[in-house]
């Protein structure tokens, strides 16, 4: 039985999976947006990690909806459709290092729903400013080739980056025309 910092009666299986939703957005060149995420946890070697957007659902919320507020609130992007839906929940789970830190230390990891998006608007419209109340997720951004981006991540999440890039990468063919 694995023992929790600060939780000594607690352990790692007792802790629920945090639900949320995973955005994989792909311009018209078939490239990926990933951010890079300000440091936040303690005992974290890496100083900044290079992700595609993602957060939780709230109560009562739909998977897709959350995965269209997430995608605005942290990149400002509104002009992108919905081309792909992952059909499983896909799950990670975080090391021991960052149980009782990471995710306000009351997950043992996430539980997500990946959504692939088409970015139809101009790379102006990209804002990863802070919004009014709110700290900002990343600390600069670009895009990607698909298959370097489960490379970018930290290693606990790889495995499902691996999966949501394969799975999505027939969508990752760049546009002719500028057709979205």
């Amino acid at each position: 039985m694995t023992l929790l910092p600060d939780l000594p009666n607690l352990s790692r299986n007792a802790l629920p999976f945090r639900t949320c939703v995973g955005i994989m957005l792909l311009n018209r060149e078939g490239l990926v947006w990933v951010g890079r995420r300000r440091p936040k946890w303690v005992g974290d070697h890496q100083a900044y990690i290079w992700q595609m957007p993602q957060g939780g659902i709230e109560k009562f919320e739909a998977p897709r909806l959350a995965a269209l507020r997430e995608l605005r609130e942290e990149t400002g992007v509104t002009n992108a459709e919905v081309i792909g839906e992952h059909p499983e929940w896909l799950t990670y789970e975080l090391p021991e290092s960052l149980l009782g830190i990471a995710l306000k230390g009351r997950y043992r990891g996430q539980r997500q729903k990946w959504f692939a998006m088409r970015f139809l608007g101009d790379d102006s419209e990209i804002d990863i400013l802070p919004k009014e109340g709110t700290k900002a997720e990343f600390d600069t951004w670009r895009w990607a080739p698909l298959d370097s981006v489960p490379k970018l991540i930290v290693p606990f999440k790889r495995e499902v980056y691996e999966r949501v890039t394969g799975d999505f990468a027939h969508l990752a063919q760049p546009q002719s025309n500028g057709q979205g």
